[in-house]
């Protein structure tokens, strides 16, 4: 198993920390978060991952990917 970057659980942490102000601006869109910021957000997990990974330079295994719910779903 791939050690997990101390990068990657603070970016983790991050995103959870300001999920409020994410799901204003990405509802219902997976987003990459690196260097606790929003690089990248999608309709698809794999687009995602795809762009994030080019745009940062990073592995996709480095960069977390959270789904934002907009918080209107009924489970």
């Amino acid at each position: 198993m791939p050690k997990v970057s101390k990068n990657f659980w603070d970016d983790l942490l991050w995103s959870e920390e300001h999920y409020s102000e994410l799901m204003e601006k990405f509802p219902d869109k997976w987003v990459a978060i690196v260097d606790k910021k929003a690089v990248f957000s999608g309709e698809s997990i794999k687009t995602t991952e795809i762009e994030a990974e080019k745009i940062t330079g990073r592995s996709r295994n480095e960069i977390p990917i959270v789904f934002v719910e907009c918080g209107a779903h009924i489970y």
